[in-house]
């Protein structure tokens, strides 16, 4: 079943090559840092998928006339972003049955998460378009989970050794990896400029935050001033973690 996010995609890939100049073309992509001055709009979302919904754009962009020439470039887009907000609400009702509505429509000066990113491509340029995706299906009420009053409490965490204190100020080259992918030798020798290398994971999969060649951590790809990040989500437990980093030592 559809998502908002999924018919946000197929709705602003469609507008953006109607409204704008040159018919550009969206296309998706890896989390780029964007320069200072990024800009964005967010869509408040509510009825059977409910959340918030924001798009933040490459300053760059307001240097191109794609929304016309002579207009004022960032209202036009945010035009244009309401928009394709109130499109993907359709398309979701039309795809789904689901009803939802734009409630609310403000201008935001960027986000520290996202969720999916893409590149509008105009000729010869290139701009980073992010989306951070908070629609969803309004959680029903939580129940209280009933516990026997004689159900064995849970064992405690096994405890590490006391002599692994002695290496915890040991520092450790920490890599995030976010995916691979096998190639003949040929493939690539003949690699060049320009070529693209898909890899086995999807943008909105989790990355692995990786020691040696093991994994200790995955979570999700974040913005930190200009730079890229991690939010962990999950990890292995403090032995496990110990024990997949021990040739390390």
């Amino acid at each position: 079943m559809k998502s908002y996010l999924e018919c946000w995609t197929e709705a602003a890939t469609t507008l953006f090559s109607q409204a704008l100049a040159g018919e550009p073309e969206l296309v998706e992509s890896l989390p780029k840092p964007m320069a200072a001055g990024v800009f964005g709009f967010a869509a408040t979302i509510a009825g059977d998928e409910e959340g918030r919904f924001s798009v933040v754009l490459d300053p760059a962009i307001l240097e191109s006339p794609l929304v016309g020439e002579g207009m004022d470039q960032k209202a036009g887009w945010g035009e244009i972003l309401k928009e394709v907000a109130n499109a993907a609400a359709g398309e979701l009702l039309a795809k789904t049955g689901k009803k939802c509505r734009v409630e609310k429509f403000e201008e935001i000066s960027g986000e520290s998460k996202v969720s999916r990113a893409f590149q509008l491509k105009s000729g010869e340029r290139v701009f980073t378009i992010l989306v951070r995706d908070e629609v969803r299906a309004p959680k029903p009420a939580a129940q209280p989970a009933a516990r026997p009053a004689d159900a064995p409490a849970p064992p405690p965490p096994p405890s590490l050794s006391p002599g692994i204190n002695l290496l915890m100020d040991v520092e450790l080259e920490v890599s995030l990896r976010f995916g691979c992918k096998e190639l003949p030798l040929g493939e690539i020798l003949d690699l060049g400029p320009g070529d693209v290398v898909q890899l086995d994971r999807n943008v909105t999969d989790p990355v692995d935050l990786i020691v040696g060649d093991k994994i200790v951590a995955c979570g999700e790809v974040v913005l930190v001033n200009g730079n890229f990040g991690l939010r962990v989500t999950e990890v292995a437990s403090p032995r496990q973690r110990l024990e997949s980093i021990r040739c390390l030592f």
